[in-house]
């Protein structure tokens, strides 16, 4: 299908996705231009961490496949991050990936923004459904945070604390909110920024899957410029690597090197977590061009219909001229001339005014029963409007070497935690990096770090696949058999 759809568990296949042209509509023999959504790079990486048993991280990439999918839906990138006991936080955030893009895809007649969070409001309920189904996973839930690139610009959708992050130039802009407790203290005031960095950050409040409804946060649409890097990731990566680095990093390496780099940095200072990362850096072809005669977004969660029509409201007429009748009828019985009127004579000037109050309520009844019945209102986004409130936290990420040191100093002391034979590799790109840093050759620093990052977190998973293999009572490839283990295969 010309995707890349990753799930961290192994449950959902893993499919590459090409990187040339993806429709035969697409194909430009002069070159991609504005709006042809051709020219994005991507790259995503997972890693299940230091600390966990199993990845219940789940992404993907979705491309349009034509450019009329291009300017309908864009392309459509996201990361879920589990929560639950055993396999249900895998499987909460499985069925996120899995079905979000399909109901995305579905909802043709709705804009993006309504058809992003409506998709995500159905698949809130199948999850909750599934959790009420079966004991086992009961609760569980996910993060979801999806990433439209339209010819319009970025919408994000988001539910929980994962992140999505702009950078531009040297500039990081979190497009996100947070839905934690630390952050909506702070959000609330009754907690400073300071005390927020070292408050506890896992307790969220809200997610999607463990109740039946859910409030989706639609942000954007951002325009995007030529070179712009959008980030989304798990709370692993974020727990780990500060905002500034983020940005240093994916705004001055290639999408697969920024990846890489920041999941074996992440790995390098103790990975608690599962983390995921999904780096896009948009090209000419994703450059935002809106006219501005171009037609509104239509908010209203269904297309706009007129409302049936019940003809004249004849019940309220009527009673209105009954009463004007009841009260025309009292007054002409009774003497308003009299200078003393009788008990009798009130009490018909009483009852006719009733009457005559009666009927102009009746009256005012049917005028607005009749007003009500016009066609509803269409609540729309004009093309420079804009939804949410992002960014939320802004922060320099201008190139130093402070930063650039501080990134090497972890590949450094982490370099004890791999086998001997896999550690003169490392070395020699932690030395190469603080060389050009050295010569002031930032941006050459971060690639040979990151060479030196997808080395370390090589080391890690062949010392996890000899660990298993270990636990099997099997040799590792590269050793002999141990002397004690019998011929034929392990039962």
């Amino acid at each position: 299908m010309g995707n890349r759809v990753s799930h961290g568990g192994g449950g959902v296949a893993r499919l590459k996705g090409r990187k040339a042209v993806l429709g035969t509509d697409f194909a430009d023999p002069k070159g991609p231009s504005v709006n042809s959504g051709t020219t994005l790079q991507h790259h995503d990486l997972s890693d299940v961490g230091c600390r966990r048993a199993n990845n219940q991280d789940s992404w993907c990439v979705h491309p349009p496949v034509s450019s009329q999918q291009y300017r309908q839906r864009g392309w459509l990138l996201m990361v879920a991050d589990g929560m639950g006991a055993h396999a249900a936080g895998e499987l909460a955030s499985g069925i996120a990936v899995r079905e979000v893009p399909t109901q995305y895809q579905r909802m043709a007649g709705r804009s993006p923004p309504v058809a992003l969070r409506e998709s995500m409001k159905r698949v809130n309920a199948e999850i909750f459904s599934r959790g009420e189904a079966e004991p086992e996973y009961h609760g569980m839930g996910t993060t979801c945070t999806a990433l439209a690139i339209l010819p319009r610009g970025a919408v994000v959708a988001h539910i929980g604390d994962s992140r999505c992050y702009r950078i531009r130039k040297n500039t990081i802009d979190q497009l996100t909110f947070d839905h934690s407790l630390v952050w909506e203290l702070e959000h609330a005031h009754q907690l400073s920024r300071e005390d927020a960095a070292t408050a506890p950050r896992n307790i969220i409040t809200r997610s999607m899957g463990p109740h039946a409804e859910v409030k989706v946060d639609i942000e954007g649409p951002h325009p995007i410029e030529e070179d712009d890097v959008f980030v989304l990731c798990s709370d692993g990566l974020t727990g780990q690597v500060s905002d500034e680095e983020i940005g240093l990093v994916a705004g001055q390496l290639s999408a697969r090197e920024a990846a890489e780099l920041l999941v074996g940095l992440t790995l390098c200072r103790g990975a608690p977590d599962n983390v995921t990362v999904v780096v896009a850096r948009a090209g000419p072809g994703e450059v935002s061009s809106v006219a501005p005669n171009e037609p509104p977004w239509q908010m209203s969660e269904t297309p706009a219909e007129p409302a049936p029509s019940t003809g004249v409201p004849w019940k309220p007429l009527a009673i209105a001229l009954c009463s004007l009748f009841a009260s025309l009828v009292l007054f002409g019985l009774s003497d308003p001339w009299a200078k003393e009127p009788e008990l009798k004579q009130r009490l018909l000037q009483i009852a006719g005014a009733a009457c005559g109050f009666a009927a102009v309520v009746a009256l005012l009844m049917a005028f607005l029963g009749r007003a009500s019945q016009g066609p509803r209102s269409i609540r729309i986004l004009k093309p420079d409007g804009r939804l949410g409130k992002g960014p939320y936290r802004t922060y320099d990420c201008t190139p130093s070497a402070v930063l650039v040191e501080g990134i090497a100093a972890s590949l450094e002391g982490a370099l004890d935690r791999v086998v001997p034979e896999r550690q003169p590799s490392i070395k020699r790109s932690l030395e190469c990096g603080r060389r050009d840093a050295a010569d002031g050759q930032l941006k050459q620093a971060l690639g040979a770090l990151a060479d030196g990052f997808a080395n370390y977190r090589a080391a890690l998973e062949q010392g996890r696949r000899d660990a298993e293999r270990e636990r099997l009572g099997e040799a590792p490839p590269h050793l002999p058999p141990r002397a004690d283990q019998p011929d034929g295969p392990a039962t």
